[in-house]
């Protein structure tokens, strides 16, 4: 049965770069990404049946090339930004970039392919997506059906138009807020009218919705007013004083509980991570040939190596950092496969990974500055780069990697496949991100927040040039820590809820605007499903792609496509030719957000 033909290879690529730049865009505005797994399946079976004699591990081989372009967008706009933001870079040029996220996404590959038997053939682990992707696939590749495809392409068509409508026409705001002042106090309430955190919020279930927005309850509604009572507020607007409160001092919160639930995951797999090493002595016919990934991580290796020496001037300081790049990227790797087995690649903490090697490179940078040597929070930042593609890419090879097994497919093809997917998506990642920063702006002061990105930034240069706000951070670990205790409580109760601390943590320094609508997404999928899961995951049982899944995968796509396709004349001319010049209306955005609920819900009954 044919597997990696050329139509399959190149129609992997060109969807690698379709889907890597959408969920470049969705991560920067939300700083959340999702598998593109199940909806590059759709779509490649749609495309391969019209050329005809097609097989699912054909179309196996289009989804994993796909895919990894949603992955490594997830690790370049988690902290590629960030240098960006601190002024080492003044944008992102072409070769640093391609670099950067090739070397990542490379290692990420070469990484778990000897990790395949013990964490795919010899582990009961689910690998929700993988899974899901694979009933897919099994279960259309016979059927005359396109019903699959019409709902994918109607989300992102509606997804697309209202994009244009809000953004282009500029007919409503996207967001609603308020606030109001209580005595030293303020409280801020706010959300987001974005089809896509709606189609993010179906897609991630009541679950972790209602986690992101309980993280959002703590720090917009618990902390920033008792911050209020305790120091004060700014003067002047209370929405504005809220949002200097929390960018100042309460996201911290997160990065407190996203380092403890970092820590706390690598403890809790050091058996697995031990298996994993010992793994690394066995031969697997199946997979690339192990004299050929030894001379891959070999080149990347000095490749890497030559680019830090590049960056800081010094090759007794770029080759430390390379091996602390690469002992944490094989680590994390490791975890990230590992946890994509158990909750999926959506849900994967890489974020959390990444603030541990941040902070890890911080402390090796404060070491070499004692030595003498110039080195600033931008080496610990591109340690934390290439970790962060690695970690993400590896979850998401573990997971093609399942749905292969599950459909009979050669592991080595699908590895091929995922190589070239990565490249094709490293290829167009610099001008994707250069667009949306010139067009949209990151940060505070743009239109896209990237909050992983500031984050990062803020770790990196508070634990290297100081300024960081321990006194949040320690208060956010030890709220991490009760979160984790919790979650073990309702493990042992057998509660079908669960708590992940990282979730929690991502609603803790994400605006509260995003979280609403994610829970609002999140109640749909239960209104229709009665499970408070993953509708991926569901996927995987009923052995079908879920209507409201492919609706809210157009929806995200279509958003997405349509803000880049936007972002080029506002790049290129510094306007928007498009714009109607009329006053923007709350309302009319937020009714459009109830019929696009609605639209959700109705589709996914209707499947």
């Amino acid at each position: 049965m044919k597997q990696l033909t050329l139509r399959a290879v190149l129609l992997g690529l060109a969807l690698a770069a379709v889907l890597g730049a959408a969920n470049a865009y969705l991560g920067l505005m939300v700083g959340l990404t999702v598998s593109a797994s199940i909806p590059a399946a759709v779509l490649s079976m749609a495309l391969l049946r019209l050329l005809g004699n097609s097989n699912p591990r054909e179309n196996n081989i289009v989804q994993t090339a796909a895919s990894a372009g949603e992955a490594l967008a997830a690790g370049a706009i988690f902290t590629l930004p960030a240098l960006v933001l601190l002024g080492a870079w003044q944008g992102f040029d072409y070769g640093w970039t391609l670099a950067l996220t090739a070397a990542g996404g490379l290692l990420g590959v070469l990484f778990v392919i000897p990790l395949r038997r013990v964490l795919v053939l010899d582990s009961p682990l689910p690998f929700p997506e993988g899974t899901a992707t694979a009933t897919v696939l099994e279960a259309g590749h016979d059927s005359a059906d396109n019903q699959g495809v019409k709902t994918l392409l109607l989300g992102a068509v509606v997804g697309a138009l209202i994009k244009f409508a809000q953004t282009g026409l500029g007919l409503w705001t996207v967001i609603i807020e308020t606030a109001s002042r209580f005595g030293q106090s303020v409280v801020y309430v706010g959300g987001n009218v974005s089809p896509a955190l709606l189609g993010v919020g179906y897609i991630v279930g009541l679950n972790i919705s209602l986690l992101v927005l309980a993280g959002g309850v703590i720090s917009w509604w618990l902390a920033i007013p008792l911050y209020g009572v305790l120091m004060g507020s700014p003067e002047g607007d209370p929405a504005k004083a809220a949002w200097t409160i929390w960018n100042s001092q309460i996201r911290f919160l997160g990065v407190g509980a996203m380092a403890v639930g970092g820590l706390w995951t690598l403890l809790s797999l050091a058996g697995r991570i031990k298996d994993a090493l010992a793994s690394l002595a066995d031969t697997h016919a199946d997979d690339l040939p192990r004299p050929l990934l030894l001379g891959l991580l070999g080149l990347v290796s000095v490749a890497i190596s030559a680019i830090y020496s590049g960056s800081v001037g010094s090759i007794a300081a770029g080759v430390p950092l390379a091996l602390l790049m690469l002992l944490a990227a094989f680590l994390f790797a490791a975890v990230a496969g590992y946890m994509a087995g158990v909750v999926g690649s959506s849900h994967n903490p890489v974020s959390g990974m990444t603030i541990g090697t941040i902070l890890l490179a911080s402390l090796l940078v404060l070491l070499m500055q004692a030595s003498g040597l110039s080195v600033g929070a931008p080496a610990a930042l591109m340690v934390g780069a290439v970790v962060c593609c690695a970690a993400a890419i590896a979850g998401d090879t573990l997971q093609d990697l399942k749905a292969g097994a599950l459909l009979g497919a050669t592991p080595s093809r699908q590895q091929i496949a995922q190589i070239l997917g990565v490249l094709a998506a490293a290829l167009v990642m610099a001008p994707v991100l250069q667009l949306l920063y010139q067009a949209y702006g990151f940060g505070a002061g743009g239109e896209l927040p990237a909050p992983q990105a500031v984050l990062m930034a803020s770790v990196a240069k508070g634990v290297i040039e100081g300024g960081l706000p321990w006194p949040m951070v320690a208060i956010g670990a030890v709220l991490g820590a009760a979160i984790i205790a919790f979650d073990l409580y309702l493990q042992r109760r057998g509660s079908e809820w669960r708590a992940p601390v990282l979730a929690v943590a991502v609603g803790i320094y994400l605006p509260l605007e995003m979280a609403v609508p994610l829970a609002f997404g999140g109640v749909v999928a239960w209104s229709v499903h009665g499970t408070i899961g993953s509708v991926a995951a569901k996927a995987s049982q009923s052995r079908k792609a879920d209507g409201g899944l492919l609706l809210a995968a157009g929806l995200i796509t279509g958003e997405a496509l349509m803000g880049i396709g936007l972002a080029v004349p506002l790049g290129l001319f510094g306007n928007n030719p498009f714009a109607l010049g009329v006053a923007p209306l709350a309302s009319l955005g937020l009714l459009v957000a109830v019929a696009v609920l609605w639209l959700l819900r109705r589709q996914a009954q209707a499947e």
